[in-house]
């Protein structure tokens, strides 16, 4: 890792030269950039919508938006004991998010927001930074609201850096830095449009996945 000062366009060259930021905790002002050996990706033609997530989508008081709190969304994923968001890359990625470049979805119950997933557009890739959850599965459900608007939108690539459990348990996989670095340069080549699709009710979203999912 490499101690690095960053700007908006600085960053996004970082992101289309593949590798990212984050820092050592939310005190420290440093960042670092990131190239791992294997990365994260989500397939979007393979969310795994278990049963369980299925009828929490239908059921739940939930309302969805997208770029309506992004700020918001960014302090819900730091607000834990260990984050890698610092002062630092919260004010970058606000000024991508005013620049158009990051965005957000938002799932609301009420007046209040309980999940909810941020990233980077850049083409035809999105780089899904972070998510949080408040209530049980709001995490992903903003992430299945997500993937389908990445596919709706014309998106080639959802990069997730790392591959967790719980995004292994949403169809996550993991693919070597070269094999990566391929998709994206594809990526980078096409146009896509985050801002352009309507948000689906709960109901036509899982029939979208439902009928996309090679592990529906």
């Amino acid at each position: 890792m490499e101690k690095i000062g960053l700007s908006p366009e600085v960053l996004l060259r970082a992101y289309a030269a593949g590798v990212f930021p984050m820092a050592e905790g939310r005190h420290d002002p440093a960042l670092h950039w990131i190239d791992p050996a294997r990365r994260g990706v989500l397939p979007l033609d393979g969310f795994h919508l278990s049963r369980s997530l299925r009828r929490r989508l239908l059921r739940a008081p939930w309302r969805v938006s997208v770029d309506t709190a992004f700020a918001d969304v960014m302090r819900g994923c730091a607000d834990r004991p260990e984050t890698w968001i610092n002062a630092p890359i919260f004010e970058l990625s606000c000024a991508l998010h005013d620049r158009g470049h990051a965005h957000s979805v938002e799932v609301w119950e009420g007046a209040d927001l309980v999940g909810g997933v941020y990233g980077v557009a850049l083409g035809a890739a999105f780089f899904a930074e972070s998510m949080f959850s408040r209530r049980t599965d709001a995490s992903k459900a903003a992430l299945a609201w997500l993937v389908d608007r990445l596919r709706i939108a014309g998106f080639m690539l959802c990069d997730t850096q790392f591959l967790t459990p719980h995004l292994h348990s949403l169809g996550g996989v993991e693919v070597p830095r070269a094999i990566y670095r391929r998709r994206l340069a594809l990526a980078l080549g096409q146009p896509a449009d985050f801002s352009a699709p309507p948000i689906p009710g709960p109901q036509a979203l899982v029939q979208r996945i439902s009928q996309t999912s090679k592990r529906g």
